[in-house]
């Protein structure tokens, strides 16, 4: 059974559309992804790209024992990856603001899977997508207008570790 361990929020003002969660014992750069893709993620980092309508995003990070429960939520987006966190200590960065500690514990360091889910804030749209080659308007389901703290985007990250980094230790 799955328990959430720990939750920290913040806000965070994207710049050159993007924003990331970055371990801070990497060196950090701008990881050379695919720009299709909307999660961009190198050893110790994944950055998330976002419209470049989006000013501010209001940012929830979870940390799970495990595999977190499904949720029946509509999101205007939603990816996964796996990522090592070499150190364990985690802050938000953006090029323009450097980076800013988020006290979320993790059990240790190693192999996470991170599910990012976000949502725009209606209000504000309509908002484009900034993958490369595409610039269609984005959904913006309803549901999630509470979270949103009057930012122009929420986003969800869920973070927990996986079964081939506990084997290893």
């Amino acid at each position: 059974m799955s328990r959430l361990l720990d939750v920290s929020e913040t806000v965070i003002s994207p710049s050159y559309r993007i924003f990331g969660l970055v371990d801070t014992s990497v060196d950090t750069y701008a990881p050379h992804a695919d720009r299709t893709n909307w999660l961009l993620s190198a050893p110790g980092m994944v950055y998330l790209q976002v419209p470049p309508q989006v000013t501010r995003a209001f940012v929830r990070l979870e940390s799970w024992s495990t595999v977190p429960p499904a949720s029946d939520a509509q999101w205007s987006g939603a990816e996964d990856v796996e990522v090592e966190l070499p150190g364990g200590d985690l802050a938000l960065e953006t090029i323009d603001g450097g980076q800013k500690e988020v006290p979320l514990i993790l059990p240790s360091s190693g192999m996470y899977r991170m599910q990012w889910q976000w949502i725009f804030n209606r209000a504000g749209g309509p908002f484009t997508s900034p993958l490369a080659g595409r610039r269609e308007p984005l959904p913006m389901p309803p549901g999630h207008e509470e979270k949103l703290n009057g930012a122009d985007q929420y986003c969800l990250v869920q973070i927990w570790r996986t079964a081939a980094s506990e084997e290893t230790e």
